[in-house]
């Protein structure tokens, strides 16, 4: 578990989150905190799914689970609120994403279970600090997530394709990139693929199922990290009667530090 460190940044960045003001993606915000993924669950489906992360750490891996029907977590930061933490939420039921929404806790019940997952937001820092430029984040854009073809190893009724989120780079700033991301497995490590998107089942880099669309230029390779907006394509596929997650790119910003995260 990543040490827990207070910090402004974090705090000041989930205020306007939790007033409503920014309901927008969180990539670039707070730039040396941990970003969370976030999948809030009944507590019946709650082994299942821990299961779940504990078989596919690469798109699931795992940095936090709350007690049933708690809204907070603790080890994250303490003054962290998932009702109203979290830019922008989607509501599944029956694997039907039914609502978006900035807040939470009309539908908060005392068996619900959240899961924190690590985001590649996390180690984008990382990236940029080395001079590898991002063009999502230099624009603006939510990163671009696609599904895959790779399956995800199955727990209880949890099963699905892997998603992905794409950063162009050149050769040399991808063999960097590799170098720098193997080393952070708390937020999916390595990439999972490099260059021709055919083989991983995307067929068209020019429309991301999650996310904006980002250029690609003559010179550069789409790189494939796995990503944890897979738990959402895995609702899709499972259906289960009821779930809550971040709405893609729309993370929990938490007081943890990148630089604390396990490093192998």
């Amino acid at each position: 578990m990543p040490r827990k460190s207070s910090s402004t940044s974090a705090h000041d960045a989930r205020q306007p989150i939790r007033a409503g003001i920014w309901d927008k993606h969180t990539s670039g915000l707070a730039p040396p905190n941990v970003q969370c993924n976030i999948v809030i669950l009944p507590a019946g489906l709650a082994s299942d799914f821990l299961h779940f992360c504990q078989r596919n750490p690469k798109p699931c891996p795992l940095l936090a689970v709350s007690e049933p029907g708690v809204p907070f977590l603790p080890d994250l930061g303490q003054d962290i609120d998932i009702r109203t933490d979290v830019p922008r939420y989607h509501v599944w039921r029956d694997g039907v994403m039914q609502q978006e929404c900035t807040d939470i806790r009309a539908l908060w019940s005392d068996d619900l279970v959240t899961f924190a997952l690590g985001c590649s937001f996390s180690f984008e820092h990382a990236l940029m600090e080395t001079g590898i430029p991002l063009r999502h984040v230099e624009e603006g854009k939510n990163v671009a997530m696609f599904k895959t073809n790779m399956p995800t190893m199955p727990a209880g009724p949890f099963h699905g394709p892997m998603v992905v989120s794409m950063r162009p780079m050149s050769t040399a700033h991808a063999i960097r990139a590799v170098q720098i991301t193997s080393r952070v497995p708390a937020v999916h490590g390595a990439p999972v693929h490099l260059g021709n998107p055919a083989l991983i089942g995307i067929a068209d880099i020019a429309q991301p199922d999650f996310g904006d669309a980002i250029d690609i230029l003559p010179e550069e390779l789409p790189v494939f990290w796995a990503c944890g907006v897979t738990p959402q394509a895995v609702v899709m596929a499972a259906r289960p009667p009821f779930c809550i997650t971040h709405a893609p790119g729309h993370m929990l910003i938490t007081d943890l530090l990148n630089k604390d995260l396990p490093f192998r």
